[in-house]
């Protein structure tokens, strides 16, 4: 009796979502249909927003503990949050976006039963992906010193990684929670949980650090403390009845098309793993989950030019919000290093490279929203070529010149990571998008939510009755 309750306040709200995302956009003037596609996007990016600034948040609550305990603890903190587990995150969180494509054209096209078979696929996948990278963790001092970092750095770095590690198999639960409940539109189940454990994780890193006096590497355990309460909340909500008709419990079909599933899977994080630069950046990571949702609903729902005129609400208002952070940044070039350190050779490094800091938000306005409308129509493969060619063909080897050969250091090094590679990228990608068929790509959204799927023996039944 509860599960039929269940199912039916299920059924209720997944027939309100797709209406939401199925209502005509009947006006005729373009500042009403820009208005009608507005409330679709921000349904999926409001709430988004704030969940990824949330989850990110605990990581910048991390360092701003360990960097009041010193310089050395915020370089080891900093290393292993931004650089070793920020690698990670970037391409386990690009592996988890193949279900943007599955999950939301799947959702567009009424196949309710296959987004938890997605899921379970996608845990499979990641969980043997954070095993490959166990050896960046546990040789992350050696890595690290082999790179020059001094060595009192580079121990308290390996140190701190170890502790990361169940931080590490966190994601490759997590991610795919997320993106699960965000192609159904539940983005508000996610948005008040990360909101809770962003709480919870300030009082946990003050008690370890401070009163329990575990330093560094206290601030570390509650990070993987707080992202396990994030993950169990997520898990929690979906196998306990929230969503009975996605998921219907653990299955064998999980297993099947497992090498399809880690080409779309590994394409996607290459697009991905190269762009986590920023606190800022999650607005934009929302707008690139926002976009691939809305895409991949109207393309599995057949809706081609819908799908084109989403991307480029999507773009506009992303950029808007670029520039005023942009803007903002320049404004205050000179304060916002003290959330982090007291150091005033830190916060002058921080002054000096500011404005390039602000030319990289700029263009985090842009290459999220065009990487999430190759997730939501699923052609990811191109946009990994591209990601290899800007960062590796043009990018890094222009960083090199810059940092090494013209003797600019940092400033050099990501200046040409960004003028070579983020874009020459961005460019590549409006040039790749605007060429699109759009209703070709309805067409073969059609074919691939018909190829993936496999039969739900309800709907026969529905149908035979």
């Amino acid at each position: 009796m509860h599960l039929s309750i269940y199912i039916d306040r299920e059924e209720a709200e997944v027939d309100l979502n797709q209406s939401l995302l199925a209502e005509p956009s009947q006006a005729k003037h373009l500042p009403s249909r820009v208005w009608i596609e507005s409330k679709k996007l921000w349904r999926v990016v409001g709430p988004a927003i704030v969940s990824r600034l949330a989850g990110y948040s605990m990581g910048v609550i991390t360092q701003a503990f360990a960097g009041h305990l010193g310089v050395v603890e915020l370089a080891s903190i900093s290393i292993a949050n931004n650089v070793v587990l920020g690698f990670t995150f970037g391409l386990l969180l690009g592996m988890a976006s193949a279900l943007e494509t599955l999950c939301g054209q799947a959702f567009g096209a009424k196949r309710h039963h296959m987004l938890g078979i997605y899921l379970q696929r996608s845990w499979i996948v990641l969980f043997f992906c954070c095993i490959l990278l166990l050896p960046i963790y546990i040789f992350a001092s050696p890595i690290l010193k082999l790179l020059g970092q001094a060595d009192d750095v580079a121990e308290q770095t390996g140190v701190v990684s170890l502790w990361l590690l169940p931080l590490h198999f966190s994601y490759a639960f997590l991610f795919p929670l997320q993106r699960f409940l965000q192609s159904q539109l539940k983005n508000f189940v996610t948005l008040w949980v990360s909101l809770v454990v962003l709480v919870f994780h300030a009082l946990i890193s003050w008690l370890f650090v401070y009163v329990l006096d575990f330093g560094v590497v206290g601030a570390a355990v509650a990070l993987d403390i707080s992202w396990r309460v994030l993950c169990f909340g997520l898990l929690g909500y979906v196998t306990c009845g929230w969503c009975p008709l996605s998921w219907t419990g653990f299955s064998m079909e999980a297993f099947y098309g497992l090498w399809e599933f880690v080409k779309l899977s590994t394409a996607s994080g290459v697009m991905l793993c190269m762009t986590i630069n920023g606190w800022e950046l999650m607005i934009h990571l929302a707008f690139f989950a926002g976009t691939g949702v809305r895409v991949a609903n109207e393309l599995g729902g057949g809706n081609g030019q819908a799908a084109k005129f989403a991307a480029k609400v999507s773009a506009a208002e992303s950029t808007l919000i670029a520039l005023f952070f942009c803007i903002l940044i320049i404004i205050f070039r000179d304060q916002f290093g003290y959330i982090f350190t007291s150091s005033t050779d830190v916060l002058q490094s921080v002054s000096e490279m500011s404005y390039l800091l602000a030319v990289t938000i700029l263009l985090n306005g842009v290459q999220p929203v065009l990487s999430g409308v190759a997730v939501g129509s699923g052609w990811q493969a191109w946009v990994a070529y591209i990601n290899l060619f800007c960062y590796y063909i043009i990018g890094l080897p222009l960083g090199f010149v810059m940092g090494w050969v013209a003797n600019l250091g940092v400033m050099g090094i990501w200046g040409g990571m960004i003028l070579g590679g983020t874009a020459v990228q961005t460019v590549l990608l409006a040039i790749v998008t605007t060429r699109r068929d759009w209703e070709k790509e309805a067409q073969e959204a059609s074919q691939r939510v018909n190829k993936w799927s496999t039969p739900n023996p309800d709907d026969q039944t529905e149908e035979q009755q």
